[in-house]
């Protein structure tokens, strides 16, 4: 029997790579979105009306629900506080009253910026103690707590942290790596001084390989005993780059200089309305734990 996932954020970054996946892998697959839709492939949804929530999921009777949909960029967050509050906990937290009530597995996907990020203390475990430096990592966190809540009795609720994703994008901005390319050619122009961070360790990570993991583990929680299974997941590549040497890897690549380029080595303003942590990498070790792959492509290579 063909299983069924329906993918919220279908249409935007990682959630266009998610939907592909899942074809791939044999499964029906059904998007949601809300200002990009493409009926049937593509339904719109208002994920902070739990009817429509609950009408989607009649309809479609998905056996997973991977929950892409979220306001992912830190500045945007504290720009519009209560919006990124309701998108991403209010929402989630909708969704896994739903998708838990109808006997529906929900990967709820997450970032790695719930944790300090302090020197030292990297890599984190999937069971570390959060600690967001910013309303993103917060927001992100509380949809984290809602979910789990929500899904306690059933076991159906799962959180997959990931880093900063890079891949295929039809515009460079729906990426914090991607849009490093544009910086560059910026940069290039005359008497330009591009400030760029080199402080913060990133670990980009490719949206073709969370994709997999998360066909890997709604597989995995859909044929095992679920209970017995984490709850939080963490998946991240091991290469590590500051903004600054993604931009010098992009000039390399692409034969240009960077003399309009300047490094700062100086972190965090303390006086800037989002801190950002200085390294958050995450361990793999619980989706090994659980006999998940977790290879990443190359990036240099990509």
């Amino acid at each position: 029997m063909v299983r069924t996932t329906l993918v919220t954020g279908a249409t935007g970054f990682l959630g266009r790579q998610v939907s592909q996946a899942f074809e791939w892998a044999g499964f029906q697959v059904v998007g949601t979105g809300f200002t990009r839709v493409n009926p049937p492939a593509t339904l719109k949804l208002n994920l902070f009306n739990p009817a429509e929530i609950s009408s989607i999921l009649q309809e479609v009777k998905p056996n997973v629900v991977v929950h892409c949909a979220a306001n992912r960029f830190p500045d945007k967050c504290d720009a519009n506080p209560e919006e990124a509050k309701k998108i991403n906990v209010e929402a989630s937290e909708h969704l896994a009253h739903e998708t838990s009530s109808k006997n529906v597995l929900l990967i709820y996907i997450s970032t790695d910026y719930v944790f300090p990020g302090r020197p030292g203390e990297a890599p984190y475990e999937a069971n570390a103690t959060p600690e967001p430096t910013n309303l993103y990592g917060q927001t992100k966190l509380d949809g984290e707590r809602a979910i789990l809540q929500a899904t306690e009795q059933t076991g159906l609720g799962v959180v997959l942290r990931v880093p900063v994703l890079y891949g295929k994008a039809d515009d460079p901005k729906e990426s914090a790596v991607n849009v490093l390319m544009d910086v560059v050619w910026k940069s290039q122009e005359k008497d330009s001084r591009t400030i760029m961070d080199d402080w913060a360790k990133r670990y980009p990570t490719n949206i073709e390989d969370v994709a997999r993991v998360c066909v890997d583990t709604a597989t995995k929680y859909l044929d095992s005993e679920r209970h017995r299974l984490p709850k939080i997941l963490h998946f991240s590549s091991g290469e590590t780059y500051t903004k600054y040497q993604i931009c010098q890897l992009f000039a390399e690549i692409l034969g240009l200089p960077l003399d309009g380029m300047v490094a700062d080595k100086a972190g965090n303003d303390p006086n800037a309305s989002v801190q950002r942590p200085y390294d958050t990498h995450l361990s793999n070790q619980t989706l090994k734990d659980i006999g998940i792959n977790v290879e990443t492509q190359n990036f240099k290579a990509w």
